[in-house]
């Protein structure tokens, strides 16, 4: 993208070059108008002659070449000793005579700079993505307590709930219903009163069909192994053409742009801010998967919203 007071676009550039080359303007006539320098027209008359309309676009300002940059071995050697040994940057520098900030540096162009994102056995980065939409789609279901009438302790303060001014018996429990793209982390979310194999099942029936009208064909399916999925037959045969995967027992990372969704939903939906009653709460989830899915952009995939990646 142009930065904010750059005076050509790829659409002025597409201009500019049309009134010299078609309109047969001279190019300090056209450079004047554009506001720009006559070595500027030039620059863009030759990128068009040599690469078309692509030669017009922005490019990034990385160096082509950077001789400071360290040596392949090195960093090899500093990748090796972090898989093998899950030491910090500053451990890693003393053992290979770098800089700190050097071995940080190469663990964050790897994606190793966290140690939470390594396999814990094999220290390779956990990260893989589909190829297209509706290839996976992650399914689990989140637990919530229902928000009490007049608001709970987030609106009241937990010293009138210490004090016995609230009431404190149970409300119920809300059960989120979620599935997530595994390419383009569209999210769809449903709100029940259960987590029963013929509400799942219904569940899944209906994600099938909110993803085909976006043009996506869901073609497998992740839950954990929960009975009501593994051992319901009616959520078996809601499946359809689609794979059953299951997660690993004990590795809720298997299923994890599900857990990491429902982080989210808890963070910028249900804690979001204090609710006066679980009505008002239930009634602002559509505003939230809105911003979600269409606004709110992911660096996971390159700083754009998930629709971004739908048909």
């Amino acid at each position: 993208m142009s930065h904010a007071k750059a005076k050509l676009t790829p659409a002025g550039r597409l201009l500019l070059v049309r009134r010299v080359l078609e309109e047969g303007w001279p190019p300090a006539h056209a450079a004047a108008m554009a506001g720009v320098s006559r070595q500027t027209v030039h620059k863009w008359l030759r990128r068009f002659r040599e690469e078309g309309l692509a030669g017009l676009n922005d490019r990034p300002s990385r160096a082509h070449h950077c001789p400071h940059r360290t040596a392949t071995a090195v960093e090899a050697a500093v990748l090796e000793l972090r898989r093998s040994s899950r030491r910090g940057p500053h451990r890693i520098a003393q053992k290979l005579d770098l800089a700190p900030s050097t071995v940080h540096a190469i663990l964050a162009r790897h994606a190793m700079s966290r140690l939470k994102a390594l396999d814990r056995t094999s220290g390779v980065p956990i990260r893989y993505e589909r190829a297209r939409p509706g290839e996976l789609i992650h399914v689990d279901v989140k637990k919530l307590g229902r928000v009490p009438e007049g608001g709970g302790w987030r609106v009241h303060g937990r010293e009138r709930g210490r004090a016995g001014e609230l009431k404190t018996q149970s409300t119920g429990f809300d059960y989120l219903h979620v599935a997530v793209d595994d390419h383009s982390r569209f999210a769809y979310v449903e709100v029940h009163a259960n987590e029963k194999g013929e509400t799942c099942a219904g569940f899944l029936e209906r994600t099938r069909a909110r993803f085909a009208e976006l043009g996506v064909d869901v073609e497998r399916v992740m839950t954990d192994n929960a009975k009501n999925y593994t051992l319901a037959t009616v959520f078996q045969r809601a499946l359809g053409r689609a794979r059953h995967l299951t997660t690993r027992p004990y590795r809720p990372q298997t299923n994890g742009k599900a857990e990491r969704f429902n982080r989210t939903l808890a963070d910028e939906w249900a804690y979001d801010r204090p609710y006066a009653s679980n009505a008002e709460r239930l009634a602002a989830l559509e505003s939230f998967l809105i911003d979600y899915n269409y606004e709110r952009t992911h660096s996971s995939i390159g700083n754009r919203p998930p629709a971004s990646r739908l048909p």
